[in-house]
């Protein structure tokens, strides 16, 4: 029964992996499987890589982890708004942030997609500032309230005037801030800077404690939206620039595809020859075992999705073979156990037993070495080590569990 299961399983994943195939056969029945495809790094897809630096200056160090993930899931979100297909957003060292849409040519077009993303915050006059003076820009200083702690921005209209203008609402800490601020400051003026450029300074009227603020100006219904939207999807924690910026060709990145597929393949299929002449039927079983485990970790790629590059399938392609050590490991001691007089069945328990703790260390050890380089290696380094990873794990089970269950089943 078990293999019947085990069997199921692996039609219903190599169905999922690779759906073309099927829906050939059952093309004139008029039934499609339905294709999901893989998410391909921008070394295989080519397109636009676009690198950022944040200025945190003026963030406390230990505030500035929390502002590039800030500025990370903003521009993602900004990305993702203009419809930019599996894009790559990750921090880079410690203030720089870099971009990847795969399939965009033209650089000025990437640009342009994720637009002049604003900077917003809010400023104050000092208590010590004299209001029968002139006041200038220059005047202002920070109140610490910014884009950071928006929570959303939307297009709204003046109940008295009915005029456009673009509602802010803030999250809980900002709330607080621009409860304290407001008091501090009432019948004084409270500028709302974007860009670094004042576009509202409204006086503050009364204490604002509901976390909510409105920019008004000349607007119209259009700009507000627009506004509201860019400030929705891009109030940025920290200023950004843009200090890198290039195109980068498919043309290489298919040639190396097609080549590392090639040496994926020869090389399943040389494991497949040793299994089977050096083991015999326990090779098949291994072989079914390689396979099971090759859907199932392809599978995984699809559904997380993981970005396969060129590092990524590199560690997938070693990964096959460390998939195949277990079983070794596994078959090498049942033949010990039969030699030592033991039955078949009597053989197979021991030989898993014994060959477990080993099987167990060695996994852990390419493990532990695989989520060390994720998290400190440079990106190209990380898709080696997520393929990896999820390669190591998924070799436990299928040089274990499905191996086991065939053999059970069969001796059986």
């Amino acid at each position: 029964m078990r293999i019947v299961i085990l069997i199921i399983i692996f039609v219903l994943l190599a169905v999922f992996v690779y759906p073309q195939l099927p829906n050939r056969w059952f093309g004139n029945f008029n039934f499609q499987f339905p294709e999901k495809q893989f998410r391909l790094g921008l070394d295989l897809l080519g397109g636009a890589q676009l690198v950022y630096e944040a200025d945190l200056v003026n963030i406390l160090e230990s505030e500035r982890g929390d502002s590039m993930e800030g500025v990370r899931d903003v521009i993602e979100r900004r990305v993702n708004l203009f419809g930019v297909a599996e894009p790559v957003v990750q921090i880079s060292g410690r203030n720089r942030l870099i971009v990847e849409m795969p399939q965009v040519k033209d650089v000025a077009e990437a640009i342009q997609l994720i637009g002049e993303t604003p900077f917003l915050e809010f400023k104050k006059l000092p208590e010590s500032f004299d209001m029968t003076q002139e006041i200038s820009v220059e005047n202002f200083t920070s109140t610490g309230l910014s884009g950071k702690q928006l929570k959303r921005a939307y297009l709204s209209f003046d109940s008295s005037t009915n005029l456009p203008h673009v509602s802010l609402e803030f999250n809980n800490d900002g709330k607080e801030l621009l409860s304290e601020i407001s008091k501090r400051n009432l019948s004084r003026p409270l500028a709302i800077f974007l860009d670094g450029q004042p576009i509202s300074i409204p006086i503050v009227r009364d204490e604002i404690t509901n976390g909510q603020a409105v920019i008004d100006g000349q607007f119209t219904i259009n700009d507000a939206r627009d506004l509201a939207i860019r400030l929705s999807a891009g109030a940025l924690p920290v200023p950004i620039h843009l200090i890198s910026q290039q195109t980068i060709g498919p043309s290489l990145g298919r040639a190396s595809l097609e080549q590392s597929l090639k040496a994926g393949l020869y090389g399943l299929i040389a494991l497949v020859l040793f299994m089977v002449i050096f083991y015999r039927g326990y090779g098949l079983i291994a072989v079914f075992a390689l396979f099971f485990y090759t859907v199932s970790v392809l599978t995984i790629f699809k559904l997380l999705p993981v970005t396969l590059t060129l590092a990524g399938i590199a560690g997938f392609i070693l990964s096959l073979g460390m998939a195949v050590d277990g079983n070794i490991l596994i078959f090498s001691r049942i033949k010990e156990e039969i030699r030592e007089g033991k039955s078949r069945p009597a053989a197979m328990e021991a030989g898993f037993s014994r060959a477990w703790s080993s099987i167990r260390d060695s996994q852990i050890t390419t493990l532990i070495a695989a989520v060390i380089l994720y998290i400190f290696a440079t990106s190209l380094v990380k898709g080696f080590a997520l393929t990896l990873a999820i390669g190591t794990i998924f070799s436990i089970f299928s040089a274990v569990y499905v191996t086991k269950a065939f053999l059970r089943s069969i001796y059986k």
